[in-house]
């Protein structure tokens, strides 16, 4: 089960943020104010975990709130591509028998009224079907027709009719064991097309017969509209779990006022946040707010009623002892439940072996946190911001994706922003590990938590020129004039970072042209690696220049403490041929074995990275580009010629803009089947032509 992709329009800020691909982990990047806010709240509330409710006054954009509000059902705000499981692919299958021999692709939709609609995008409706009933109700209702008198000549008349249509489709459909195909529901369609007197037994007969081949044409023309397939999707579709910054635990909370929040369903923002979190961290730990102030309370006392009027406060020993045996039993509870927290918390936390400490002392429950250098307790909101951040979230995705059941999609709002630099790190290797069982969507400015070795999983958000938020895959739309250029920034220092550490940690820097470059040669590495075909002493990592004039600087940056100028691989074409004329002659005049050019592994003049990769295993990603026309790219492929000079000449000839970043979404496309499960075959030639080039690399 997989997010595909989303889209958000006329919600908040949001016009339409075009279509937002996701991976195991998405980040979006961009400045305060983009609205990376608006994109998460919007897929949340397609189908929450917790929570989520729709509020016109706030998610509709206030320019349309005065028409919209009295038909909300009028907006979609939301729409999400899922991948089915195997599982649910064969549930759907067997409720709607639509024929598929691959994982079923489905779209889901939302509207301001709360509406859900399912659309399916790679299901074949079934040819024929086999329908006992249908036989049942034609016959039921030709003998309805039959044994009803006719009172007058036009019932007479319409009675033959009737009976004639139902007689004809017998004909065609004699046992209930007959299939029969869509142009033959179609043809029973047009015999039940006729004008009788209302009412009448035969008209109703008629309606019948008619409501049945209606109720079967959704199996043949629209079987995600069968009834009960909705329900079986949305039992399949994983949860969203939503997490912000505004849910932080404080480390001393009033009781009564715990108990009144968690029950209310009016609060917002902040304390909606804070009773949401509390809630999920009494549940976690197994304790009841009332029962932890029942257990805390004083003997009551009794009034003498000997006193003259005064009032004297008696309490029984029995009293007495059953109050301390209470409290000796809540403190009990809050031992076993701490010793619980600190043991499972050591397993995700990797800044501290922290040791939980809760109190209850009257109305009110306290937190403490210590650790081994640091043995005194200290109140959690005395801690850092950082670990206050990293237990709320800890307890909201563990309480609630446990809730929603496996495969809860994480969707994480300013995540560990308040973390140290090195926090983060672990942050962004935490969310790695995690998106193994649970994808993550996460908004950040920082450049910690940008995975360079996987730069084609971020997305820009930034406001366009008319105000509204947009994402795109595309990391250089933010430069485009009259756009925010800050917005890719945190992508910019994550690079830069990137290059830091490939100094530091003794990992071997390869420089590349662009975005694509590294997407293409991550992937083949990783698939040598997985198939035992190369195991590099170093990491290899990859460095995008952001093309040929980049290089000759990073190449500087990148130069190892003994001098060793690091590898750079180049595209054949006339600009990488000149740039690698131009290093050989200067800075890499001493190495130029490292100096690697694409068509020295490639059959064509002019190549580039892309014709390194077997067309097989690229055209149904090419497809995709040209679907608007319907054209198939293999009719115009030449294996002589440049692939890319290929794809922008047949664009330019059919009148196809093609999206700036179409070669990195061709290189992801790439990735994505090269590491799949079953990866397609890759021939004896090219896996020797992968070999040479990572051994060049390798040797410099």
């Amino acid at each position: 089960m997989a997010l595909l992709q989303f889209r958000v329009r006329q919600f908040r800020s949001i016009e339409d943020s075009g279509w937002i691909t996701c991976d195991d982990v998405t980040t979006l990047v961009g400045v305060n104010e983009a609205g990376k806010s608006n994109l998460l709240l919007a897929l949340w509330k397609l189908n929450p975990a917790k929570g989520g409710e729709i509020n016109l006054l706030a998610d509709l954009p206030r320019r349309l709130y005065s028409t919209a509000r009295s038909d909300p059902g009028e907006i979609t705000f939301i729409e999400a591509d899922f991948e089915l499981s195997e599982e649910a692919t064969e549930a759907v299958a067997e409720k709607c028998l639509i024929a598929t021999n691959q994982p079923l692709r489905v779209r889901l939709s939302k509207t301001f009224a709360g509406d859900v609609d399912v659309e399916f995008l790679n299901a074949t409706p079934a040819d024929k079907i086999i329908s006992k009933n249908f036989h049942k109700v034609v016959t039921d209702n030709l003998a309805r027709v039959r044994a009803e008198s006719a009172a007058t000549p036009e019932l007479e008349e319409a009675k033959a009719a009737v009976e004639e249509r139902f007689e004809q489709i017998l004909e065609k459909y004699p046992t209930p064991e007959t299939s029969f195909s869509r142009e033959q529901l179609a043809e029973f369609h047009t015999l039940m097309t006729l004008s009788l007197p209302k009412p009448s037994a035969f008209q109703a007969a008629l309606e019948a017969v008619q409501s049945e081949i209606k109720r079967l044409e959704r199996y043949l023309v629209a079987p995600h509209r069968v009834p009960g397939v909705k329900e079986v999707v949305l039992k399949a579709i994983p949860k969203f779990v939503y997490y912000s910054n505004y849910g932080n635990l404080d480390s001393e909370i009033y009781l009564p006022h715990a108990v009144e929040n968690m029950q209310r369903t009016d609060l917002t923002g902040v304390a909606e946040a804070k009773a949401r979190t509390l809630r999920v961290l009494f549940k976690y730990v197994g304790l009841d707010p009332k029962e932890i102030m029942e257990m805390g309370k004083e003997p009551v006392q009794v009034v003498n009623q000997y006193g003259y009027g005064q009032v004297v406060p008696q309490v029984s020993e029995e009293q007495i002892a059953e109050a301390a045996r209470k409290k000796t039993e809540r403190q009990a509870l809050l031992h076993s439940a701490q010793s619980r927290l600190s043991r499972e918390f050591r397993e995700w936390w990797k800044q501290g072996e922290y040791i939980f400490d809760f109190r209850a002392d009257g109305n009110y429950f306290r937190i403490f946190a210590s650790e081994p250098s640091r043995p005194e307790p200290i109140e959690l909101e005395n801690r850092s911001a950082g670990l206050q951040w990293f237990l709320s979230f800890y307890l909201v995705f563990l309480v609630e994706s446990e809730e929603a059941h496996a495969g809860a999609i994480l969707l994480l709002d300013e995540a560990g922003h308040s973390l140290h630099p090195l926090a983060q790190r672990d942050l962004a290797q935490f969310f790695a590990n995690l998106s193994k069982t649970n994808q993550v969507i996460h908004t950040t400015q920082s450049p910690f938590l940008v995975d360079t070795n996987h730069i084609d999983r971020v997305r820009v958000v930034y406001v366009d020129d008319n105000g509204f938020t947009v994402a795109s895959e595309n990391l250089r739309v933010a430069e485009s004039p009259g756009s925010h250029q800050r917005s890719v920034y945190a992508v910019h220092a994550a690079l830069g970072l990137s290059v830091s550490d490939t100094l530091l940690q003794g990992c071997l820097p390869v420089i590349v042209e662009g975005v694509s470059d590294q997407i293409y040669l991550n992937a083949i590495k990783n698939w040598l690696i997985r198939e035992k075909q190369i195991a590099p002493p170093l990491e290899i990592v990859f460095v995008p220049s952001g093309g040929t004039k980049g290089v000759k600087p990073l190449s500087s940056l990148l130069t190892g403490r003994e001098g060793e100028l690091p590898p750079v691989v180049l595209d054949s074409d006339d600009a990488g041929r000149a740039m690698q004329a131009s290093l050989a002659a200067e800075l890499y005049k001493p190495s130029p074995g490292r100096l690697i050019a694409v068509g020295d592994f490639a059959q064509v003049q002019d190549a580039e990275l892309e014709d390194l990769i077997p067309f097989s295993v690229l055209e149904p990603l090419l497809d995709k580009l040209f679907r608007e026309v319907d054209e198939v790219f293999a009719d115009h492929y030449d294996p002589g010629l440049p692939l890319v000079a290929q794809v922008q000449g047949l664009a330019g000839r059919k009148g196809i803009a093609l999206d700036p970043g179409w070669k990195v979404t061709l290189a992801k496309g790439f990735k994505n089947r090269l590491l799949a499960r079953n990866p397609p075959s890759i021939d004896k030639s090219v896996l020797a032509n992968w070999k040479k080039l990572f051994s060049r690399i390798l040797k410099g």
